[in-house]
């Protein structure tokens, strides 16, 4: 099978794989809209507080469903054997790994993308941040997806990985917030976020290059 073949069979296997358990394909986008809703009750009704405090809360609330749902990127597939035939594949494991990362942000980060713009106008950001709160959504998901992949591979083969996996990650995920909340807070005051939008499109396209082959040798170590 051709490598753009396999690649394309990874991402329609996951896709399909996800589809058939809905309810924990969902997990994320409820804690989302869950955690972005409960912030007004717990602030009461200050509207000018809220619009101040928009896009922090969405961005914060988008990170942390991201993170939830990263522990299930490989670990279904190590689990089950998958991951040890994707080992022994003839093709580059750094691009059925690429495969993977894209197939988990249509399935977690796809949906955040949507919904996201229906609570910034909930919690009353500006009309004019909206378009840049969706450039934001469409460049840095996928970016939180590649970077969730290292911290991933490398504990996947842990028992209870999870809060190691928050340690190893958390800390990479911090440019990705200030930028990204720091550019939708700037369009909402008027101020001009090309500069934001470039370094979360070089940091996206960065790991585009850079994620796949440290994935791959860590998946390597962590079956081994």
């Amino acid at each position: 099978m051709p490598i753009i073949r396999a690649f394309w069979a990874i991402i329609r296997r996951d896709l399909s794989l996800a589809f058939k358990r809905r309810a924990e394909m969902a997990n994320p986008l409820f804690f989302f809209v869950l955690v972005v809703t409960l912030f007004p009750l717990a602030v009461g009704a200050q509207p000018n507080l809220l619009k101040a405090m928009a896009p922090g809360v969405i961005w914060v609330s988008a990170l942390l469903a991201a993170l939830l749902s990263l522990d299930g990127l490989f670990r279904t597939d190590f689990e089950d054997g998958s991951l040890e035939q994707m080992l022994l594949s003839p093709h580059a494991l750094s691009i059925l790994v690429l495969g993977k990362i894209i197939a988990h942000w249509l399935v977690t980060g796809l949906p955040l993308l949507l919904v996201a713009p229906l609570l910034a106008v909930f919690l009353g950001l500006p009309e004019q941040a909206m378009g840049t709160l969706w450039l934001t959504l469409i460049l840095a998901t996928p970016l939180l997806s590649l970077i969730g992949a290292i911290g991933v591979a490398l504990t996947v083969g842990l028992r209870r990985g999870g809060m190691l996996l928050s340690l190893l990650v958390l800390p990479l995920y911090v440019p990705v917030l200030i930028f990204a909340s720091g550019a939708v807070d700037r369009a909402a005051s008027g101020l001009p976020v090309d500069a934001q939008l470039n370094i979360l499109l070089a940091m996206l396209l960065s790991a585009l290059v850079l994620v796949p082959l440290p994935t791959a040798a860590a998946l390597k170590m962590s079956v081994n």
